[in-house]
């Protein structure tokens, strides 16, 4: 299915639909601030494994990451100290990962690694899905190195790709192709371990 959103008001009734797919272990790829991804409930851990296996990541090497709202359940699924919460508040929302130490909240199968990844992107589509499911969403990018640009920017080039293996395409208008900052916040001091779209600001 390929539903059509558009970020500025995002129909609630395609919104609900969403919802209910993914309540229901459903795999959807939608838009974000940087590249298009493909997510599911995180804390259904039978949709994360069929992500993990789509992609071949292995979640006990690879860093998973999910999606929140805001910075107000952050606490829920990462140990966030006051130094570390300054920092996202000034660069959240926007195109950042940061790599937070897990809390119990979260599944066994994050745990492997001890890390999480928090995403809070510029995006009202992808925000407004999580805030009315209640859960963050897992996020993965759809892109492959090796993939020629215009399927991973495109939805339809990317539903028609997708469609056999995950149950909605969301259609945000044209996806970046450059991934977001991710900043490792685990040691004493932030670490920029891959530069991105966001200038991180201290």
């Amino acid at each position: 299915m390929l539903i059509k959103l558009y970020e500025e008001n995002p129909n609630p009734k395609e919104i609900d639909k969403l919802v209910n797919i993914l309540q229901d272990g459903g795999l959807i790829i939608y838009p974000t601030d940087t590249v298009y991804a493909i997510g599911c409930d995180a804390l259904n851990v039978r949709a994360v494994e069929s992500i993990c296996r789509m992609k071949d990541i292995n979640p006990a090497k690879s860093n998973l990451s999910i999606i929140c709202y805001d910075l107000s359940n952050i606490s829920e699924y990462a140990r966030v100290d006051n130094a570390t919460f300054k920092l996202m508040k000034k660069n959240l929302p926007g195109p950042f990962t940061f790599i937070l130490n897990t809390t119990s909240s979260l599944p066994k199968i994050y745990k492997n690694k001890k890390t999480v990844g928090i995403r809070v992107p510029d995006n009202n589509i992808i925000r407004e899905l999580v805030h009315r499911l209640g859960n963050p969403i897992l996020t993965t990018s759809v892109k492959d190195d090796d993939e020629v640009i215009e399927y991973t920017t495109d939805p339809e080039l990317i539903y028609e790709k997708y469609r056999d293996v995950v149950d909605v395409v969301i259609d945000g208008g044209y996806g970046g192709v450059e991934g977001s900052t991710v900043v490792d916040c685990t040691g004493d001091e932030p670490e920029i371990v891959r530069q991105g779209k966001g200038e991180l600001v201290l």
